[in-house]
């Protein structure tokens, strides 16, 4: 097909004709009506005493409010044991008393976890206090007395449990089964100033000894959407927005040892630091909030976990950072999320990761230098201006400063020092805004990267580079349907030398043979594209639900300077179609069964991917979950397989997943997931297998391990291109890659406000190279075709270099180096944290790291062990203290 973007168009046009088709028939969606619970203030009754056990005089002011539903599994039944709630309110703090009934109180389970652990029997309360049926907050208290709160946002697909409030709880276990008391300080929600407000509420109970959900406010399983279905929460009079001022300062001692190296003087053996710094929060309004931080500090954040990528595009790593973590959802800008997958639903406008990232230039040096570059870019300060107003704006704004970063070199004690990293501003506005009752909305979103003063050295980074956004949503029969998507713009500036690396970057390839719409153009000193994404779908009212669309990024598009993408030149058209059981059998509690289609093309019409997917999950009746599926890909070409060389047809492959998890409520649980991909030719295969095991030996401790092995053979593996006499040289060879690794936890809380984890990783990754070959006929059906393979006489390998006799001439046409790979790696956390009283933590850390190649011809137990056991680990200790101000 020659003309992709007329395809796709036809496509989503058709299905917008046959949404509005629907539209006009008969609304069939069954009609909840709202429950409203009618709260009053306290008055003149003394404050009760938050102690779990509902004795206090004040609770007579108000009625129970029950008759809770089930909503999993059997949606629509009574539930097992009913719960009961009273709210009551004064001119600070919102309170709420709950009974949880249960006829055997000795059987509750109150597991014990760290903070939005949800372990065992708890009950949550949501509140939409903005009533814009988008938006809430949550607060869960379990059995065993340990607190979760979460933020919930578009509708309830985001829950944000970074968000840590200041809020007091306390349970009780009785002969009826066991109570909750709650107080929430207005200062932690968000509402407007009417004199009579009116909120949404729901309460979800956790029925654990037999998997229970139960629902204040019925919601039907096929109802999309989570917030719009709140009931109401009437009464709350006079109560007036409370502005939220919080200040929290904090120290860090850390030291570090690692093994000296002989003669490096930035390199002894340990180092210690001692760093203070300052966040804040001040409300503006109650609607909106200002976050500062000062030198902010990251030391206490789980390490990434350990991967390799042998295809050369960047490696997506979730944030794990405070600060940037919380209100993510306000900024997130994804190009192209969708129900069926494979749309490159990493890629966003804002990744936050980019702020603070390593150093990305590197100094001049001679032989006998040796450099100390700093691990990461300081963060100056940061601030985040961010909410969401009554009228249904959504607003977000960020901005952050990082510092100018020097490498320092050392020549026999002369001194010197060259900037690696750019004093660089970052900047990120976000809005949206509901309307038509809150079942749309707009937004648009601008980034904004500005390095100043690059020297020589950095003249390869981009000066500036900006983004903007639009996004819209509309949904209609009562929220089944939805028709939205987005549309990006991005313009960098920089260099002649910026600007061709970029045109050159393996998400572009400008320079690839065979490509007539895209060409390097060694003089720009901008780069404009756009990208995009458009869908429509059907997710609630029955069995069926659907989602189809397109997304497309330019060639030019470039979002990497504060954004996240991983491919530009690409037209891609998806579909999805799934069936789920709304009702209990005698076999399952729930299924899912899914088809999924893609196909792709690039700017110049070649159809370059089309594959087909179904899939199914399964909620056994005994709580064990299954899923498997299966793909098939008949056609594949990639543009980017060769780095700058020709398309590469890539043959037609099929794969499959499987996995199984056990009953999650019980004290040993296991867990397998394993897949696999082969080539109808056999020119590659693959296989992927994870296991585990978690053991709860008591409330108070979780181990787990979870070890995994995976096998890759591809007989096309790049390795390099070359230049012989004038003609390119696409050199792959036949790669036998073995990755190992174990993941091992344990969590051991002491009380919900003390609790020690451990995470340890021991990871190894090993590849051999044979049967090197290169490329003459990237596009040739058949897979012997597309290369010419070299012979034994023709290669031999001495001193860790290739040396290639193309003609058998006796002379070496050109060599390389030994592609065979061992990378060795164990990673290690140790935290204690101590909330000692809300919102003041301290914090105990170790963390260990060691990463080093290995040899590649010995196997992977021995690589794990010559590389990690005996050698000298760098080892980081930490210890962090900060204090909470709430005025």
């Amino acid at each position: 097909m020659r003309n992709p973007t007329f395809f796709l168009a036809l496509v989503l046009s058709s299905c917008w004709l046959y949404a509005q088709e629907n539209e006009q028939t008969q609304d069939t969606t069954e009609v909840i009506p709202k429950r409203i619970y009618l709260t009053k203030p306290l008055g003149s009754e003394k404050t009760p005493i938050v102690d779990g056990l509902l004795d206090d005089n004040a609770w007579n002011i108000v009625e129970w409010t029950s008759d809770y539903i089930e909503n999993q599994p059997d949606e629509n039944t009574p539930p097992s044991y009913q719960t009961k709630f009273k709210i009551l309110y004064d001119s600070k703090y919102l309170y709420i008393g709950v009974r949880c009934y249960d006829d055997e109180p000795d059987e509750i389970v109150k597991r014990l976890s760290r903070r939005d652990g949800f372990e065992g029997d708890w009950v949550e309360f949501n509140i939409d206090s903005y009533h814009d049926k988008r938006t809430a907050f949550s607060f869960t208290v379990t059995a065993a007395g340990v607190k979760g709160d979460e933020f919930i946002s578009n509708n309830g697909n985001n829950w944000d449990g970074s968000w840590n409030p200041i809020w007091y709880t306390k349970t009780n276990i009785d002969g009826e089964g066991w109570t909750a008391e709650l107080k929430i300080p207005l200062s932690q929600l968000k509402f407007g100033s009417s004199d009579n407000q009116v909120w949404g509420l729901q309460s979800t109970r956790r029925f654990f000894r037999g998997e229970e959900r139960s629902l204040w406010q019925r919601k039907p399983v096929d109802q999309p959407g989570w917030v719009s279905e709140f009931g109401e929460l009437h009464g709350l009079k006079n109560i007036e927005p409370q502005k939220q001022l919080e200040i929290q300062p904090y120290t860090v001692a850390s030291g570090e040892t690692y093994e000296a190296e002989e003669g490096n003087p930035f390199r002894d053996g340990n180092e210690t630091n001692l760093t203070v710094g300052l966040d804040a929060k001040i409300g503006i309004t109650n609607d909106l909030t200002l976050d500062l931080t000062v030198n902010p500090d990251f030391g206490q954040v789980e390490a990434d976990p350990s991967a390799i990528a042998l295809d050369g595009f960047q490696i997506f790593f979730r944030e794990q950072r405070p600060f940037f973590v919380e209100n993510k959802n306000i900024f997130d800008f994804n190009i192209s999320q969708s129900e069926a997958g494979n749309t490159f639903g990493s890629d966003n406008v804002f990744y936050s990761r980019r702020i603070g990232r390593s150093p990305q230039g590197f100094p001049n040096t001679a032989d006998g230098e040796f450099v100390e570059i700093p691990d990461n870019t300081q963060i100056i300060g940061a601030a985040k201006f961010s909410g969401k107003t009554k009228d249904g704006w959504a607003l977000g704004v960020l901005e952050s400063v990082t510092a100018k970063k020097y490498a320092t070199i050392d020549n026999n004690g002369e001194r010197r020092r060259e900037v690696v990293e750019p004093l660089t501003n970052y900047f990120v506005g976000r809005v949206q805004k509901d309307f038509n009752d809150r079942n749309s909305f707009v937004g648009g979103v601008f980034t904004a990267t500005n390095r100043d003063n690059l020297t020589e050295g950095l003249n390869f980074l981009h000066k500036s580079a900006y983004t903007g956004g639009l996004d819209f949503k509309h949904q209609w029969n009562n929220r089944d349907w939805y028709f939205g998507g987005n549309i990006i713009l991005s313009h960098v500036q920089g260099s002649e030398e910026a600007i061709e690396n970029t045109q050159r970057s393996i998400t572009r390839l400008f320079q690839r043979v065979g490509a007539d719409h895209v060409e390097v153009d060694e003089t720009k000193t901008t780069l404009t594209g756009t990208g995009g994404d458009v869908k429509i779908g059907k997710i609630g009212n029955g069995h069926w639900r659907f989602e189809s669309g397109g997304t497309w990024r330019s060639p030019e598009l470039e979002l990497n300077d504060l954004g996240f993408q991983r491919q530009a030149d690409d037209i891609r058209h998806y579909t999805w179609v799934g069936y789920q059981t709304l009702k209990p059998d005698s076999t399952f509690r729930r299924v899912g069964i899914n088809y999924n289609h893609w196909t792709a093309w690039d700017f110049e019409g070649n159809h370059n991917y089309l594959q087909f997917n179904t899939n199914s999950w399964q909620n056994w009746k005994n709580n064990w979950f299954t899923n498997a599926g299966f793909n098939y890909a008949p056609v594949q070409y990639s543009n980017f397989a060769l780095r700058g060389g020709p398309r590469l047809r890539q043959s037609p492959w099929g794969s499959f997943w499987n996995g199984i998890n056990t009953d999650n409520r019980k004290k040993v649980r296991f867990n397998v997931f394993h897949n696999g991909r082969k080539a109808v030719d056999n020119s590659f295969n693959s296989y992927f297998i994870r296991a585990g095991v978690t053991y709860q030996p008591i409330d108070a401790i979780r181990v787990s391990a979870f070890p995994s092995y995976n096998i890759n053979n591809d007989k096309l593996q790049f390795v390099s291109n070359l230049d012989v006499n004038g003609a390119p040289r696409y050199l792959n060879g036949e790669i036998e890659q073995r990755t190992l690794s174990m993941s091992f936890r344990l969590n051991y809380t002491i009380n919900p406000n003390l609790t020690i984890q451990y995470w340890g990783q021991p990871f190894i990754s090993r590849g051999r190279y044979s049967n090197f070959k290169h490329v003459n006929d990237a596009t040739a059906k058949r897979f012997e075709n597309r290369f010419v393979q070299y012979d034994n006489n023709q290669v031999s390998l001495a001193d860790g270099t290739y040396s290639v006799d193309e003609d058998l001439n006796g002379v070496t046409d050109f060599s390389f180096g030994n592609p065979d790979f061992s990378f060795v790696q164990f990673r290690s956390n140790l935290v204690v944290r101590w909330e000692y009283i809300p919102g003041s933590e301290i914090f105990l850390v170790w963390s260990q790291d060691v990463s080093q190649s290995g040899d590649p011809s010995q196997g992977l137990f021995t690589g794990l062990g010559d590389n990690i056991f005996g050698q000298k680990p760098q080892n980081i200790f930490l210890l962090k203290a900060t204090y909470r101000f709430v005025l």
